[in-house]
């Protein structure tokens, strides 16, 4: 049986300001989530109330993977780093008998399972590292173009959550700067946050890893190491909102336990708050998943929402569509 939690760590309701006189602005939305979302705004955009937020410090932080978009039957940029796997394979013939090499090259997703976070990290490491942030950046290009996910047979990038790209355009039509604070990596996503989410590539927090200098035949480059910089995950989610953006936002969403320390880095700010997690809850139109997920677990972070009266946004009941493609 799936459980809601519909209460919001928010103060107070005041009159709507002019922003919101033309038509819904969350069309795909359901209910108290809804309504819960437009009176955190109207509250903190309406002049001379006593929640009322000025344009500087309206910030608002999101996962990607699970929260703007899906992240089964695994992670989209571990989807990528395995194409890469097959596509540099014949400049690595030991990869044949190497794992978790050869279990990508044979398609086993269980041995691919068996070989874990340390196991990832490493086909992450071979597939991003060597080459030029440009290179890189086309490599994605060329990826979100031809690659297809295995359950819905469309680009990866169709598979965006309507409801949030609903919501990321009322914040910034009310002075939001919105912000991608996300495990994955940074220069993974930055190629086409602003395309898909209106978020541009300034405005993207991730994981990272080490990038020098150099000059090739007179010209300067970055070239990508296969070294970890900064993993964007879990406690260091707080710590790269500090170092990256500089301001505690005031409205953050999540969907996993990599998500809860940037939840409570958010609620735990002084003034009006608003924090939300996305419960995958529709096994129909996407996925059914939470606290035994391999993938975007969400087993603590429920727990701490339900403790603190964080808005759980049941993904069945509370959004009409789940991707922009549903509505036509």
């Amino acid at each position: 049986m799936h459980r809601r939690t519909l209460l919001v760590a928010v103060v107070g309701v005041t009159a709507a300001p002019a922003a919101f006189a033309q038509g819904d602005p969350l069309p795909s939305w359901n209910g108290a989530p809804r309504e819960a979302l437009l009176d955190f705004v109207r509250k903190i955009t309406t002049s001379g109330g006593t929640d009322f937020v000025p344009a500087a410090y309206r910030l608002a932080v999101f996962d990607n993977d699970g929260t703007l978009w899906s992240e089964q039957p695994t992670y989209f940029q571990a989807a990528f780093a395995f194409d890469r796997v097959k596509a540099l394979a014949s400049q690595h013939p030991d990869w044949k008998e190497r794992e978790p090499f050869r279990s990508v090259l044979a398609g086993d997703m269980k041995g691919i399972a068996a070989a874990g976070e340390k196991g990832l990290l490493e086909i992450v490491a071979a597939t991003h590292a060597g080459i030029t942030t440009e290179a890189f950046t086309q490599a994605v290009v060329d990826w979100l173009q031809r690659a297809r996910h295995p359950r819905f047979g469309r680009p990866y990038t169709d598979l965006v959550y309507q409801p949030m790209l609903e919501l990321m355009a009322l914040l910034r039509g009310n002075q939001f700067r919105t912000f991608i604070v996300s495990g994955g990596g940074v220069e993974f996503m930055r190629p086409w946050t602003e395309r898909i989410y209106g978020i541009p590539p300034e405005q993207v927090v991730g994981s990272s890893a080490v990038t020098r200098f150099e000059l090739r035949n007179g010209k300067s480059v970055l070239i990508k190491e296969a070294k970890v910089e900064f993993i964007d995950d879990g406690p260091g989610k707080p710590v790269g909102i500090n170092r990256f953006i500089g301001r505690r936002p005031i409205l953050a969403f999540g969907n996993s336990d990599g998500d809860q320390q940037m939840l409570e880095y958010v609620a735990d700010g002084p003034g009006p708050r608003f924090v939300g997690l996305v419960h995958h809850t529709d096994a129909a139109r996407e996925w059914a998943y939470d606290r035994q997920s391999h993938v975007g677990r969400l087993d603590k972070a429920l727990d701490e929402a339900k403790r603190r009266g964080w808005l759980v946004v049941d993904m069945k009941a509370d959004w009409k569509v789940v991707y922009p493609f549903e509505r036509h």
